[in-house]
Order: structure tokens, then sequence, then C-alpha cells
């Protein structure tokens, strides 16, 4: 079995020249790429009969022009690119396209979410095939937008009206399910402390939008537009303010904790430096499928390791207690295309920090 069946031909191309550009691209700034949800004839949710034009198109669109904002006056070394900054139609496979292109670091799209009952709060997705009929349901209402695209089958070999077809994404996305499931609980977590909001947590769903894309990538429901006291936050500029500050302060948090562990920003240690008794390896991958561990599965790379943990499955690279040794491993798995790859330590069973490792021996 193939780890990866359906990949988009941008990411075949990153694959054949990744070698060339390794240099540039670690020394390229820190991407973000930000998609407001539906636009144009896509109207996504509407609100309550009490503002029956209150469209999920225009509020996330509206806060996304907010965190763009704030990110170039707070964040100015980084990046930001938009998928789209007016009310145009844009498909969902050309929204991955646009993230892929700019070899983004980060990929958030922003939305808002409807229920048949009284549910408040933000959430905030990763792929997944979890069955549950709640997160399917919200999948499936937003991957119908492909019904608005013109010769969709020609692009995507899905059925928006099969639940089944939710499930068999071929989730080439969950190399970077850590890194996303990461950025969404820091996110959550801001949206409380920052926007002194309702945190309905962490969810994983098939959505096609975050399938596209070859980075660590979240969808957010900043809140429920079928909620008449969240509409009414939502559509506000001092409520759209604070669901803005809240993304950024998780794109903050998140950046700095990348920093500290990318092949970039790492402490330099003396050369050859050996940790006795602590076993470094890269991982590579996360998926909740279990992979022959065959160099065809994984780009190239040869001796790769699979441990099961929970409910997923984690694929090393590399096993040694040499950290300069581990750091060209980390670099040799960039440029096979695992350019999220990082570096984990064990003593025994037990996960170490790595920062704290190359702390101690620095002072």
């Amino acid at each position: 079995m193939r780890l990866f069946n359906q990949i988009p031909i941008s990411f075949v191309l990153l694959l054949i020249f990744a070698p060339f550009y390794k240099t540039q691209a670690q020394n390229k700034s820190f991407t973000v790429v930000i998609d407001p949800g539906h636009g144009g004839k896509d109207t996504g949710t509407t609100g309550t009969n009490r503002y029956k034009n209150n469209y999920e198109k225009d509020i996330v669109l509206a806060v996304t022009l907010k965190v763009e904002k704030i990110m170039r006056r707070e964040m100015p070394d980084t990046k930001v690119i938009l998928t789209r900054k007016t009310d145009v139609f844009i498909a969902l496979n050309k929204r991955g396209e646009i993230a892929n292109k700019a070899d983004a670091d980060l990929f958030i799209s922003i939305h808002a979410n409807a229920a048949n009952n009284k549910a408040k709060g933000s959430e905030t997705y990763v792929l997944g095939v979890h069955r549950n009929k709640t997160n399917l349901a919200v999948a499936k209402r937003e991957n119908d937008v492909i019904l608005l695209e013109k010769d969709y089958e020609k692009h995507y070999s899905y059925d928006p009206h099969s639940p089944a077809s939710i499930i068999s994404l071929t989730l080439m996305q969950e190399d970077y399910l850590d890194q996303s499931i990461r950025m969404a609980s820091i996110v959550e977590k801001c949206f409380v402390e920052t926007g002194k909001r309702s945190s309905r947590g962490v969810k994983q769903a098939g959505f096609v939008v975050l399938h596209q894309t070859y980075m660590p990538s979240i969808l957010i429901e900043i809140g429920f537009l079928s909620n008449r006291s969240e509409e009414d936050f939502l559509r506000k500029n001092n409520g759209q303010q604070k669901i803005a500050a809240s993304i950024v302060n998780g794109i903050k948090k998140y950046k700095k904790e990348l920093d500290k562990n990318s092949v970039r920003n790492s402490v330099i240690t003396q050369e050859n430096q050996l940790f006795n008794g602590v076993i470094f390896k890269v991982q590579v991958a996360s998926s909740s499928k279990r992979v022959a561990t065959k160099s065809y599965n994984f780009n190239g790379l040869k001796n790769i390791e699979r441990v099961k943990v929970g409910k997923f499955y984690k694929y090393y690279l590399g096993k040694t207690s040499n950290y300069d040794l581990i750091k060209k491993l980390q670099i040799k798995a960039a440029s096979k295309g695992y350019k999220s790859a990082f570096i984990v330590a064990f003593r025994g069973d037990e996960r170490l920090s790595v920062a704290k490792l190359l702390k101690s021996t620095s002072q």
C-alpha cells in the first residue's frame, strides 16, 4: 500500500526539485497562508432570521483582513498571504495550491459554524477520518462548495454526497498531523485566554481544503451564526477584532515553539557531541494508517521505524546519540519533501525535551 495515492502535481514537483532549493527554503521567511472560507457565489452558512443577509463569507473575510493587519504590524518578519481579499469565488483545490506554491509553513482556513441547536463557541479542525457524525456533518457542509465548481469531477476523486468519500480521503496531510494538532490546540487556548471565548476543542474531520496542502494546516470555526448571541458577536467589529487577535496570538506561540525545534534556529553544539543514554530520531510522519516502512512509501528514505503511540503510528528516521548526525538526517528528510520533520529524543521509553537537552550542554 502506498502512503500517498493522489498527490497533487505541485507536490510531485516539490519532491523532484527540493534538493536544488533546500538551502534557500531553510533561509526563507516564515510564511502563513490564511484562507477566508467561501466567497462570491458561495455564501457559506447564513445568520438567524434576525439577520438573513448575514453571510459566513463576509464575516470570515472581515476577520481575515484584521488578522493580516495585526500580523503585518506585530509580526513584520512573517510573510502573510491571503487566498482572497475580496468577495470572489475560489475553488477548494486552488486554495491549497496557493499555499503549496508559496511553500508556506502554515495554512489556516477560517469559517463560521451552524447547527440546529443552541451550540456556541469556537472549534478548530485538523484533517482526519473520525466517524463522529457531527464532525462528518461539518465536513460535508464545508465540502459541498465543490458542487459549485465547474467540472468538479475532473479535479476531485471525491463525492460530496458520500460520508464514505470523506473517510476515504488519502490523508497525505497526515505527515503534518502532530504540528497541525499542536497549532489547533494553541489557537483554541488563545480563544479562551485572549478572546474570552468558549472553546469546543480540537477535532478531526475530512475537509477537502486541508487535504490539498502539504504543510501543517487547520480549519477554524470561529463561532455559530445559528446562535443569535454569537451572531451578534461575530458581526460586530469588536468581536471580529477579538477573534483576529486570538488567531494572531496562536500563530505567534506556534512559531515560537517551532523556532526552538527547527534546524534553522536550533542551538549549535560542539561537533560530534554525544548524549550518553539519549537516543535521537527524526519524526517524518504521523498517521492513523499502518504503512509498510518501505523506502518507496517515504520518498526514498530508508531504515524508517514505525512505532504505535495511542491511536496513531509515528514514523522515525535514524537512531543515534550523536546530535550532529541526527541534524544531518533532518536536513536529508527535508530534502525529500518532509520540510516539517523534527528531532525527538528518548531515554528508554521516556520522551525528552530536545531544547532542554541542548540548553543543559550550553551552560
